[in-house]
C-alpha cells in the first residue's frame, strides 16, 4: 500500500501569486549542499539536498540514505500532466511506508520558510497530514509551483504545501527515461489508477558523493 502520496491535481493546477514586476532581481547567495547520488538500474541521478535552507528534511533523507534504507526501494508512480510541453508532472519512489524501512514522520518545513520552490528537478517529500513524512519522495519534472505553500490559503493542505529539500545536479535524463516507462493502466486507486509504473524501476543504492581528494 503506498501510504505516502505527493500532489493531488488541486495542487498541481493552483493559481499562482502574483509577481511584484518592480521587485529587484534576487541576489546570488551560495547555501550549503551535500550531494547525493540515487543509482538505479535505468541510471544514477545526482541530488545536491539543501541542507542548511532545509535541515530537518535533507538530514532525514541522508538518514535514510546513510542506513540503506533506499536501497532497494523502486521509482514506482509517474504522474504526467496534460498542460504544458510534455514531459511534464513528477516521478515518485522510495518506501512505499514499509514499516522495516520507515522511521517516524519529521516536522513539515514549508516553502514560504526555505525560500525552496517546486521548480524543474526539485526534490519533494510525499506526506499525508504535515508531518508525516518519512521514506518518499518525488522529483519535479517542469516547475509544479502549485506545490509550494500557499500561505494566504482557507486550504490547510494548500497552506501548508509540500517541503523541496534538494534538486537534482545530474541526471535529469536518466529522471525523463523513469518517467517515459510504461505504466499499468489498472494499477493505483482513486486519482492515482493509472500512474502506476507498470514496472517498477529499483533505486540500487543512495549514497553521499564523496569529496574529490586535490593534492
Amino acid at each position: 500500500m503506498i501510504a505516502r502520496i505527493l500532489a493531488p491535481l488541486a495542487l498541481l493546477s493552483a493559481p499562482l501569486a502574483a509577481q511584484d514586476e518592480t521587485a529587484a532581481p534576487p541576489q546570488e547567495v551560495d547555501f550549503e549542499t551535500t550531494l547525493v547520488v540515487l543509482e538505479t538500474t535505468m541510471g544514477d541521478i545526482t541530488v545536491a539536498l539543501e541542507t542548511e535552507r532545509a535541515p530537518i528534511t535533507a538530514a532525514n533523507f541522508l538518514k535514510y540514505a546513510d542506513e540503506d534504507r533506499f536501497d532497494g526501494t523502486v521509482f514506482y508512480r509517474a504522474m504526467h500532466l496534460q498542460w504544458g510541453e510534455p514531459p511534464n508532472g513528477l516521478l515518485q519512489g522510495g518506501t512505499q511506508n514499509n514499516p522495516d524501512r520507515i522511521l517516524e514522520g519529521v516536522p513539515h518545513e514549508p516553502t514560504n520558510e526555505t525560500g525552496l520552490s517546486h521548480t524543474d528537478g526539485a526534490l519533494s517529500m510525499a506526506r499525508l497530514d504535515p508531518g508525516t513524512a518519512t521514506g518518499d519522495f518525488s522529483i519535479m519534472i517542469k516547475d509544479q509551483k502549485g506545490l509550494d505553500a500557499q500561505p494566504d490559503s482557507d486550504d490547510p493542505n494548500l497552506k501548508a504545501g509540500y517541503a523541496v529539500f534538494g534538486y537534482v545536479v545530474d541526471g535529469m535524463d536518466v529522471v525523463h527515461a523513469i518517467h517515459d516507462s510504461p505504466r499499468d493502466p489498472e494499477a493505483g486507486e482513486g486519482w492515482m489508477k493509472g500512474q502506476m509504473l507498470a514496472e517498477p524501476v529499483t533505486i540500487v543504492d543512495v549514497r553521499r558523493v564523496e569529496p574529490v581528494e586535490i593534492d
